[in-house]
């Protein structure tokens, strides 16, 4: 059980990381449509197409990739408990 709680605590780490290399390639032109991006944007929005539904983007900033790191983070955490309690 403790192996598995590991592999998708690290899996979960390794996820985060993609979102936050998406969310920097939006600051440079024509990077999202790199061969890199269109790998990233296969990956990554999926799980960030709900938060964006939910959370409009104020004005030119979207904040929803953030809320999506958090909510990630925090199931990130849970895993981490339920493995240390067994």
């Amino acid at each position: 059980m403790e192996t598995i709680g590991l592999i998708l605590i690290k899996t979960m780490q390794i996820y985060s990381y993609l979102v936050i290399g998406y969310i920097l390639l939006s600051w440079f032109p024509n990077a999202r449509e790199s061969s890199i991006g269109i790998f990233l944007a296969r990956i990554v929005e999926p799980y960030l197409a709900p938060f964006r539904s939910i959370i409009p983007p104020l004005g030119m900033i979207d904040i929803s990739p953030i809320v999506a790191l958090f909510a990630l983070r925090f199931a990130e955490n849970g895993v981490r408990y339920l493995v240390q309690m067994f």
